[in-house]
């Protein structure tokens, strides 16, 4: 078409807003035009009309579905929007259509790491590279990064070397590895990188940020803010962005500065929503919990069978909890038994309930497909469930040499609590409970994806706690469980009788070395990666007291939880 024609050649000439008006008059002819959609969404996204940019590419494949470029572009848009698991799904069809494009291959890897399964993600970036057939110094970064969130921080540090020696140009392989030593607790060499950043882009404001996190890593509050404040200066009067004003309201809590640092907080989320951020799922979150209710019944689990138990495999330890209530503090100190690996957030659990209808070869969704285990050819369903799972365990290499048990700290696994219970009938399911004001605001402080994307309002993040609270209870009057309540702040407050009644639960000697949960080198792949590091210490114990005043819109949500769980409400 000579107009399309016409609106590329001035799109590749700059003439942006004349190949704009000759793209919408060609669409106003012809919607499904691809050429003109293809011109006008790089303008948009060049403009970072991000959400018009969304649109337009998402018409584009749904017009073309295997456009190749168009589905990778959209993929880049939504993992850039924070859309991951509609990201994942494109990613995959990118690989589909060109598996051996070192593209799609990239972009899986990218959004596989940031969704925490690093293992799998290291599978793409590396078969990149193979297809590329060099050593491309920002994929060997983009491996570095993943290899680092696994905790292979050797390796990850000598891809950064390498990136860096082929080309020390780019700011984001140094800022990522100043952030791997940060994380590696190597402070001055973190400092060094970004002294060695600074000289390539004085005063780029991610520089400035990767140092207030390293000055709140060394306990340098006021260092750490002076920055940030810094930074809030010369956005031209854009002031902070989402991570920044986080963090500054992570370190003002640190500082005692309770009112300021709500009001980081909050402005943060806001910012986020405003950027089109992700917003709770409520309808689905409610749909999905009434149906995993109306289906896990004591009357219909009278009838339903258990998978059986292997006894010469290495045996899971489910830690169950909401984001931000322990669990990585309790994984760490289960890990540090010589008999356990840390499998850190495994997605097995809800992978295999995605997968069951297949699996199962049933024309229902998840719960309602156990129904087809009374069918005779699939009477050992879930022993092929379960096989599943612990097939994806030895793959990803997940037990160290030695060990007998791993563990699954999978945030809100409980959600699948009896799917659980009917695939390892005898693995223990620990779950850590904590005061849920406390829950709330320490999700509130983070930028957290889990929980159907409820992290962004203090409502959500109560609504989704209530939902899934009430969902355990439940689950816990309708079976038989191996369960097991501890508090966060029991093991806080008296640390050696907890972790004792931990282990013999999960049928483990004592271990003095699980007192010692903050020298355990593995990395904690969580928003917790720095707290575990540290010695026991109470100051995230009630910190909600300090707080009161800007919860009371969600206390009364919580209240009749708070009382179930044995908790009150003090100033």
């Amino acid at each position: 078409m000579p107009l399309v024609d016409e609106a590329i050649s001035r799109h590749a000439n700059g003439a942006l807003k004349e190949a704009e008006a000759l793209c919408l008059e060609v669409l106003e002819l012809a919607p499904g035009q691809g050429g003109a959609l293809a011109v006008l969404y790089q303008i948009r996204k060049a403009e970072a009309a991000m959400v018009a940019a969304e649109v337009l590419v998402k018409r584009l494949v749904s017009l073309d579905p295997n456009n190749i470029w168009a589905t990778q572009e959209l993929a880049l848009l939504l993992f850039g929007r924070g859309h991951l698991a509609e990201a994942e799904g494109h990613a995959r069809n990118a690989v589909r259509i060109a598996p051996t494009d070192p593209v799609s291959h990239n972009l899986m890897g990218m959004i596989l790491t940031e969704m925490n399964r690093p293992q799998v993600g290291e599978f793409h970036y590396r078969r990149a590279l193979e297809l590329l057939g060099h050593r491309q110094p920002i994929l060997l970064a983009n491996l570095a990064w993943n290899l680092k969130n696994q905790g292979k921080m050797a390796e990850s540090r000598a891809l950064y070397e390498e990136s860096v020696g082929l080309d020390p140009s780019i700011l984001q392989t140094l800022l990522g590895w100043a952030r791997m030593e940060e994380t590696d607790r190597d402070f001055a060499r973190a400092d060094a990188l970004l002294d060695q950043a600074e000289a390539m882009a004085p005063g780029h404001p991610s520089i400035w940020l990767h140092r207030a996190v390293v000055r709140g890593r060394t306990k340098h509050y006021d260092e750490a803010l002076a920055i940030l404040d810094r930074i809030a200066l010369s956005s031209s009067g854009t002031g902070l962005g989402t991570n920044e004003m986080l963090e500054k309201g992570r370190l003002l809590d640190k500082m005692g500065r309770f009112d300021e640092a709500f009001e980081a907080f909050s402005g943060g989320k806001r910012l986020n929503v405003e950027q089109g951020g992700p917003v709770y799922m409520a309808a689905h979150a409610t749909q999905l919990v009434e149906r995993l209710k109306a289906y896990f019944t004591s009357s219909r689990l009278r009838i339903v069978p258990r998978a059986t138990t292997l006894e010469n495999n290495p045996k899971p330890i489910f830690i169950l909890g909401f984001p931000r209530s322990g669990t990585t503090m309790v994984e760490q100190t289960l890990s540090a038994h010589p008999k356990v690996s840390a499998g850190d957030e495994l997605t097995f659990v809800s992978d295999v309930a995605d997968l069951m209808p297949r699996m199962l070869n049933s024309p229902l969704t998840y719960p309602e497909a156990l129904a087809d285990l009374w069918m005779g050819d699939q009477c050992e369903g879930l022993n092929n469930l379960r096989d599943y799972y612990l097939q994806r365990v030895k793959q990803l290499g997940i037990v160290e040499p030695g060990a007998t048990r791993f563990t699954d700290k999978m945030p809100l696994n409980e959600t699948h609590l009896g799917l659980i219970a009917l695939m390892f009938p005898d693995a223990p399911l620990i779950h850590v409970l904590r005061h849920p004001l406390d829950i709330v605001l320490s999700v509130y402080s983070n930028h957290l994806t889990h929980g159907f994307y409820c992290a962004n309002q203090l409502e959500t993040i109560a609504q989704h706690y209530v939902l899934v609270m009430d969902l355990v209870a439940h689950y816990r009057r309708e079976m038989t469980l191996k369960y097991l309540a501890v508090r966060y702040e029991d093991i806080v407050e008296d640390q050696e009788p907890n972790v004792r009644q931990i282990l013999a639960f999960a049928d483990l000697p004592f271990d003095k070395g699980c007192l010692k949960f903050h020298e355990n080198k593995r990395y904690a792949r969580t928003a917790s990666y720095a707290q575990v590091t540290e010695q026991l210490y109470d100051k995230s114990r009630y910190r909600y007291r300090h707080y009161l005043k800007h919860l009371a819109p969600v206390i009364p949500i919580l209240e009749p939880t708070i009382a179930r769980l044995g908790y009150s409400i003090d100033g």
